[in-house]
C-alpha cells in the first residue's frame, strides 16, 4: 500500500488529450480503481482550455470507486464561486464523498488571455483567496454578503451546505512567494514541484506537498531502462517545452526549465527532469531502486513534505512498484 500514517498520496487522472469517447471513460475508471486499490487518498483531475470538464470527470471517478476522493483543479476564471461550491456540495450529498480542491491561480497564459483575463500573476493569487473564502463560507452553511475586490454577493446561500466530515480539502501551488502566502492565508496545503531533497529547506511546521513522478524497480539498472523506454527523446516535445516557457508566467515552470537536467545512470542520482524537458509531463521524476528512491522520499518527508501527488500511472503494476518505494520510506521513518 502506498500510504502510511505520515503521508497522504494522490495519483493523477488520465488527460482527455489522450483521446475521448468510451475508451477515455474506461481509462478514467480503471486508473481510479487502481489508485484506490493502491491506497491513494485521491486523484488529481487537471483543467485547462484544452481539456474536458473536470467536474464531469470527477463524477466518473466517484461512480467507479468506493472511497477515492477527486482532487479537482479549480480555476477562478472558469466558474463563479457559488457554482463551484454547489458542485462540491452536490457530489458530497449524492455520494457521501469528500472532495479536494486544487486551487489554481495560474495556468497557461494563453488560456487566460483567450478568456480575456489579463490579471497579473500575483493578483491572481489575491483573487483566488477571495474565491476560496466565498466557497468555504458557502459550504459551511453561511448566508454570505461580501464586497471584495474581485467578487461581490448579497445574502447568498447554498441550498444544501455540507456537514463537517465532507468539507473539501484545499491545495494550492506553493512554488512562488505569492502562492505560498496565499496557501498559508487560506490554510491550504502548499504543493510545489520539488528540487532534489538536498536543495530543499525544512517546511517549518507547515503542511506541504510535492508533485513528483516515480519509476522504481528492485534494482537501479532495471528502473532506468523502464524510465528511458517510457520517456524517449522527443524533439517536437522539446520545442513545445521551449515555446511553453516563453508564454508562461508560472514560477514553477520557469524554475524547472532553468534547472539543469540530470539524466543519471546509476543508483546515486534519482532526480530526473528529462520527461519534463521533452514535454511528456509537468513534474520531476525520481528513478532508481526501491531502496534509493525510498531514501529520497524519506528525506522529503523528514523535511516536512507530508503529501505527494504522483504522475498518471501507466499501469496497475506501476502503482505496486511505487507502493514498494513508500514501504521502504515508511520503514525508516521515526514514529
Amino acid at each position: 500500500m502506498i500510504a502510511n500514517e505520515r503521508t497522504v498520496v494522490f495519483s493523477t487522472c488520465p488527460q482527455s488529450r489522450e483521446g475521448l469517447g468510451p475508451g477515455y471513460v474506461r481509462r478514467v475508471a480503471e486508473v481510479s480503481r487502481w489508485s484506490e486499490a493502491a491506497g491513494c487518498e485521491g486523484i488529481l483531475i487537471y483543467t485547462d482550455n484544452g481539456l474536458v470538464d473536470p467536474w464531469l470527470v470527477a463524477h466518473l471517478v466517484v461512480q467507479n470507486t468506493e472511497r477515492l476522493s477527486p482532487l479537482v483543479a479549480l480555476q477562478a476564471a472558469y466558474m463563479h464561486p457559488f457554482t463551484a461550491a454547489n458542485m462540491v456540495a452536490t457530489l458530497g450529498h449524492l455520494y457521501g464523498r469528500r472532495l479536494y480542491l486544487n486551487l489554481l491561480a495560474g495556468g497557461f497564459r494563453n488560456d487566460l488571455l483567450a478568456l480575456n483575463d489579463q490579471t497579473p500573476h500575483d493578483e491572481r493569487y489575491e483573487r483566488t483567496c477571495e474565491y476560496a473564502h466565498l466557497i468555504t463560507r458557502l459550504l459551511a452553511g453561511e448566508t454570505v454578503t461580501f464586497a471584495g475586490r474581485y467578487y461581490g454577493v448579497t445574502n447568498l446561500r447554498l441550498p444544501s451546505p455540507l456537514p463537517d466530515e465532507l468539507q473539501p480539502g484545499l491545495l494550492m501551488s506553493g512554488s512562488s512567494p505569492a502562492g505560498l502566502a496565499a496557501a498559508r492565508k487560506l490554510g491550504a496545503l502548499a504543493v510545489k514541484y520539488p528540487q532534489p531533497s538536498s536543495d530543499e529547506s525544512p517546511q517549518d511546521g507547515e503542511d506541504s506537498g510535492i508533485r513528483v513522478g516515480i519509476v522504481a524497480r528492485p534494482n537501479a539498472e532495471e528502473a532506468w531502462r523502464v524510465a528511458r523506454t517510457r520517456f524517449p527523446e522527443d524533439r517536437k516535445g522539446q520545442l513545445t517545452q521551449k515555446l511553453a516557457m516563453k508564454v508562461s508566467d508560472s514560477h514553477w515552470h520557469r524554475q524547472l526549465s532553468e534547472m539543469s537536467a540530470t539524466a543519471g545512470s546509476d543508483d546515486d542520482d534519482p532526480y530526473w527532469l528529462w520527461p519534463f524537458e521533452n514535454y511528456a509531463t509537468f513534474c520531476p521524476y525520481l528513478v532508481g531502486s526501491y531502496e534509493r528512491v525510498g531514501s529520497e522520499l524519506r528525506r522529503y518527508i523528514d523535511l516536512g513534505f507530508s503529501s505527494f501527488i504522483l504522475d498518471i500511472p501507466p499501469s496497475e503494476e506501476e502503482l505496486q512498484h511505487i507502493g514498494a518505494v513508500f514501504e521502504r520510506a515508511g520503514a525508516h521513518l521515526s514514529r
